[in-house]
């Protein structure tokens, strides 16, 4: 006798013999390949990245120092000078009738002189044969010594003439980049007041950043304790980047520190120095400053990649134990160079951590392991952005 099974038999049938053999073939799916790179203690700078502005290493106001009718501009608005260079001409005329007077009052005294010396020589001859008093060569001594005194106050006189005269070319003190004009020809200027126009020194420039003083002391505090070694201003590589994120191309030089605190901010500003032989940086620029501060010798790094968030926010990477299994392990993340987590806790010298293939992996699943080898930052690395610390 045949036994004839309905549709709906034979499909639960079938449903069941598959649900009974998944376990089996789950159980038989080979362990996943993982990349794991095993933790190795090198030095690593400590940067920070810092607010900052663009200064002018020099700064002159160009003043005139004699007043007179503007007659000249002879500088190109916006152009570079020299030190020494016409920028203005202010009316010579009144300048050269004074040069005139003082040569006529130099001549006159000369001759007064002359003949005082005359006078002079004469009763000195006639006090040697006694033929005159002693009070008649001390008298023409006299006169001589008064008459050689005004020659050297009329020589003076013109000297000073001759000072003001020439200062009716304005020049420029220093060298560097002339702004604006801010008198034109015709104009009429008193001597140390008018400004003139503006002169700035812009190879190379300053750079003024501030920082925390508080980030600062806890710097400081490390380096007491022992935990970070002190990197000389030689050694503090400096770097600018601009509002779109580029770099500038030269590296700078920290110069100082002040030793104040803002008592409104609560930052201390330091310095910096960088040369500027394109003219990119312009005074008032905003930039932010990179700056290594100190070196973390014995730091323990991460691939970003290999670093997952749990739902609150916890940073944890997976290690592999001798078993060829996985464990969970939290970390407290620092500053991120090149790609790459500083690790503050959680990890030790020696530990294997799951770089590539960590997102499909759970604690205590088996794996097999392929070491990769973890590559080294530089010690002049300055492409680092100081990140918070993770919990």
């Amino acid at each position: 006798m045949t036994m004839r099974l309905s549709p709906g038999l034979c499909a639960g049938l079938v449903l069941c013999c598959l649900t009974a053999a998944a376990p089996v073939a789950a159980q038989q799916l080979p362990p996943p390949q993982v990349s794991v790179q095993v933790m190795t203690p090198e030095a690593l700078p400590v940067v920070n990245e810092l607010p900052g502005r663009v200064a002018a290493t020099r700064i002159a106001e160009v003043r005139p120092r004699v007043g007179g009718i503007v007659i000249e501009r002879v500088f190109e608005q916006g152009g570079k000078v020299e030190a020494g260079d016409v920028l203005y001409r202010i009316d010579p005329a009144p300048y050269d009738v004074r040069v005139a007077s003082a040569q006529g009052a130099l001549a006159r005294a000369e001759a007064t002189a002359l003949n005082a010396a005359d006078q002079e020589k004469r009763a000195r001859a006639l006090r040697e044969r006694k033929v005159t008093a002693g009070v008649d060569l001390d008298n023409a001594a006299t006169a001589l010594a008064q008459a050689q005194a005004d020659v050297a106050i009329a020589r003076a006189s013109l000297q000073e003439a001759q000072l003001n005269r020439s200062y009716t070319e304005v020049t420029a003190p220093i060298a560097g980049v002339v702004g604006r004009a801010l008198v034109t020809e015709g104009a009429l200027v008193n001597a140390q007041t008018d400004i003139m126009a503006t002169i700035q020194q812009l190879d190379p420039v300053y750079v003024d950043f501030t920082q925390s003083s508080s980030e600062l002391f806890a710097l400081r505090r490390a380096l007491a304790a022992g935990q970070l070694a002190m990197m000389s201003a030689d050694e503090a590589a400096v770097r600018l980047i601009f509002d779109d994120g580029s770099e500038y191309a030269h590296p700078g030089k920290l110069l100082f520190s002040e030793a104040s605190v803002d008592s409104s901010t609560g930052q201390i500003t330091l310095r910096a120095e960088f040369p500027n032989p394109e003219g990119e940086l312009l005074p008032g620029l905003y930039v932010r400053v990179r700056i290594e501060q100190a070196m973390r010798d014995n730091a323990l790094t991460v691939p970003q990649m290999a670093v997952q968030r749990d739902q609150s926010g916890q940073a944890y990477v997976y290690a592999l134990k001798d078993d060829e299994t996985v464990e969970r392990r939290d970390v407290t993340l620092g500053q991120t160079t090149d790609n790459r987590w500083l690790v503050e806790s959680g990890l030790e010298p020696g530990d294997r951590v799951v770089v590539l293939g960590a997102q499909k992996l759970y604690p205590d699943a088996k794996v097999v392991a392929q070491p990769v080898e973890a590559p080294r930052v530089p010690a002049g690395a300055a492409a680092a952005a100081e990140a918070p610390a993770q919990e």
